[in-house]
């Protein structure tokens, strides 16, 4: 059974994209991400992290001073990606993708994912895009670029 996400991805990706159709400023869908003590768990343990400020809270805010359990930047990283990715979906493909963390964020927070058209080269069928992730009070806590190309 398909979920809500996947059936919207679908209908995106039936769509088609008509390049010079596309300006600059035109917004990607956003996307909200609240991340759980089991989905940073999993996650840490994939990529084998055993930083113990993505799971124990005691240490996270006792020992590091943290105000809650931290959401790692790489699976920020890993969002920010995702936005790049949906958008282009079978039409194309990410060639350059880059992200800085610039503030910690935390357990509990709603995270909101997005990016807009940055630059737009029709010869070449690429697009720059402006990638962001936002916290509760719609701070960028992860900007990021991407360069994705049309087939």
């Amino acid at each position: 059974m398909s979920t809500d996400l996947e059936k919207e991805l679908e209908q995106e990706l039936e769509q088609e994209l008509d390049l010079t159709q596309l300006t600059l400023g035109n917004e990607l869908p956003l996307r909200q991400h609240t991340a759980t003590n089991v989905s940073l768990f999993m996650y840490n343990a994939a990529v084998w992290n055993a930083h113990r400020i993505h799971y124990d809270e005691t240490y996270t805010t006792e020992v590091e001073g943290h105000p809650a359990i931290v959401i790692d930047g790489p699976l920020q990283g890993d969002w920010l990606s995702q936005v790049a990715l949906n958008w282009v979906g079978a039409r194309g493909s990410v060639l350059n993708f880059s992200y800085t963390n610039r503030k910690a964020s935390y357990l509990g927070e709603v995270l909101t994912s997005g990016g807009v058209i940055s630059a737009i080269d029709l010869h070449k069928r690429s697009v720059e895009l402006t990638l962001f992730i936002k916290n509760e009070a719609g701070e960028v806590v992860t900007p990021g670029t991407a360069t994705v190309s049309f087939f």
